[in-house]
């Protein structure tokens, strides 16, 4: 995604740096070292850390946060209280509800075998992916390491411990597959064999092996995973 390696420029702690077109809140802190978009906003006592890169017309909501190394396309929304913790990934268009989590340690302890306080170099961070247009309902928990597909949807309060598929809609805890959506978000209805469509835009889907995909598939053969970042836009 271009416009998280090109076109950004780095925010200093409560301010924005010329010409980089972010807005940033007085009480929000921002890492000297994070990159933000064109036209993104960090609001209040959101806290974006050291190297984070995040794309443009963003939107971190109240008291949400992102780790250090943090990976964020464009246009993506993270509500209030958002979590979201390295070494994520989140690809374009991705929805983010309030005080979602997007942990990052598979065996959490505050220690080590000896009682000692355990530190960064202690333990190997995982972190979340989520694909492009997905949408993550508030409160839920995604266990480290977990990949939500592209345009799928976590409902509120959910815990997933392994992949969502492309336009899945998952719920519950643990989260199981309870639905397909399309890329409006709305529930799809059955139209003949192992065919659905969109009650919103008409758009139809196949269902093979357990997955879904749009009958027409080219419009999406451009949507590609997060590019690294460049040295030069870090």
């Amino acid at each position: 995604m271009g416009t998280v390696e090109g076109g950004s420029a780095a925010v200093s702690e409560g301010s924005v740096s010329e010409g980089s077109g972010a807005r940033v809140e007085p009480t929000a802190d921002v890492d000297g070292r994070a990159v933000l978009g064109a036209g993104t906003t960090v609001w209040h006592l959101a806290q974006v850390r050291e190297d984070a890169v995040i794309g443009a017309d963003c939107i971190i909501g109240r008291g949400a946060y992102v780790g250090p190394g943090v990976r964020i396309g464009d246009r993506v929304k993270l509500q209030n209280h958002a979590l979201v913790y390295e070494p994520a990934v989140l690809e374009d268009g991705v929805f983010v509800g309030p005080a979602a989590v997007l942990t990052n340690d598979l065996y959490p302890r505050s220690v080590d075998v000896d009682g000692r306080l355990k530190r960064g170099e202690d333990w190997h961070a995982r972190g979340v992916t989520l694909r492009r247009g997905c949408s993550i309902g508030g409160r839920a928990v995604l266990v480290a390491g977990v990949t939500v597909g592209r345009w799928a949807l976590v409902a509120a309060g959910a815990v997933v411990h392994r992949d969502v598929p492309d336009f899945a809609l998952v719920a519950g805890v643990p989260a199981r597959r309870i639905k397909w959506v399309g890329r409006a978000g709305e529930p799809l209805r059955p139209a003949g064999a192992d065919r659905w469509v969109c009650p919103r835009t008409g758009e139809e889907y196949r269902e093979h092996d357990g997955l879904l995909a749009p009958v027409e598939s080219e419009p999406l053969a451009e949507f590609e995973p997060l590019a690294e970042p460049s040295e030069t836009g870090r």
